[in-house]
């Protein structure tokens, strides 16, 4: 996983039922998922996983580019030639894509699929650089057209793939906390891949996560904890091959084509998973200088980033506290009341 779960409860086999916590570790989405839930009834917090589960199994069946029956997958197939009719919800997530767009200035871009899929990232293969070229012009989030009301999604250009990979687990993450919400849950986690969104406390104690070293899978860069919090992480080590020292993953930079590269990871931290998980994507592809100067206009929301030497950078909100403390113990005891303001 991207995020690397750091909590003190005794992590068995899934699912476990311990002392009210009802825990299930699966893969969905495409991902690890882990979702756990405390409730002093044990079925009340098993109920409320599951329904949790449930949930992310509907997004996925809706959203997913992998599921040729999905949703997503019709219009990819429809849109080019003409309008189509879609779901509310999946018009609504693609329409807060675009806006997302339009405020990274294109640096978070759905189209991106439209080379994307070209990456064989198991096999290790790549498009050539003509075929990267012929398709680029198809990389553009203004050739999806929404027309709200009569619910239709079309693309003025062919050769337009769409993919909500860089949103739709964060989207998920949050229908799941509300899902938990819903049967009188006040402490729960939900993580798929790199987001992570926390409800209430650890019982007494804040959640606690580890953002991974992007070049060691054991070990984690900075711990940070959370309450009533989400994170998201995006990093060029989950997805990906090298090729003659040069390293291709799936975060495809929509100005190139290729893989962005002046960063390891990105981890936002803020309230919304689904807006994070947009954000971690944006940032990694504007890059350490320009991914900093559009954080730092964004109430609320806080990064922090792994450049390519393994150094860390802090945006504005928790700058003082990188300058102050050396060691990210220290600076992690500060973040949660940081981003809570």
């Amino acid at each position: 996983m991207l995020i690397r779960i750091l909590i003190t409860l005794l992590v068995l086999s899934s699912p476990v039922t311990q002392a009210g916590w009802y825990e299930v570790d699966t893969t969905l989405m495409g991902t690890d998922v882990h979702v756990s839930a405390w409730h002093k009834h044990d079925q009340q917090a098993q109920k409320a996983v599951e329904s949790a589960l449930t949930e992310m199994r509907r997004i996925n069946a809706l959203m997913s580019t992998y599921e040729s029956s999905s949703e997503l997958s019709l219009l990819n197939r429809e849109a080019s030639q003409q309008a189509t009719v879609v779901s509310d919800e999946l018009l609504q997530l693609i329409n807060r894509s675009l806006e997302i767009s339009k405020s990274t200035h294109g640096a978070f871009d759905v189209t991106y699929a439209s080379i994307g899929y070209l990456y064989d990232y198991r096999a290790g293969t790549k498009p050539e650089d003509k075929r990267i070229q012929a398709q680029l012009p198809a990389v553009n989030y203004e050739h999806v057209v929404i027309d709200e009301q009569a619910n239709t999604v079309a693309y003025s250009h062919p050769g337009v793939r769409v993919d909500l990979g860089g949103i739709a687990k964060g989207y998920a993450v949050d229908r799941s906390i509300e899902i938990i919400k819903q049967h009188g849950i006040e402490n729960a986690i939900v993580t798929a891949g790199g987001d992570t969104r926390v409800l209430g406390k650890k019982l007494d104690r804040p959640w606690v996560v580890g953002i991974q070293n992007p070049r060691s899978e054991k070990d984690v860069v900075a711990v940070i904890p959370l309450v009533n919090e989400s994170i998201s992480t995006s990093g060029d080590y989950e997805r990906y091959f090298d090729d003659e020292g040069i390293r291709y993953h799936h975060i495809i930079d929509p100005q190139t084509g290729d893989s962005a590269r002046e960063v390891r990871s990105v981890s936002i931290l803020g309230k919304e998973s689904t807006y994070a998980d947009a954000l971690s994507t944006s940032l990694f592809v504007l890059g350490l200088d320009s991914g900093m100067q559009l954080i730092n206009t964004i109430h609320g929301y806080e990064a922090i980033l792994v450049d390519q030497e393994g150094r860390l950078h802090y945006s504005r909100g928790l700058q003082q506290f990188a300058e102050q403390d050396q060691q990210h113990d220290a600076l992690a005891g500060k973040v949660s009341q940081l981003v809570n303001q």
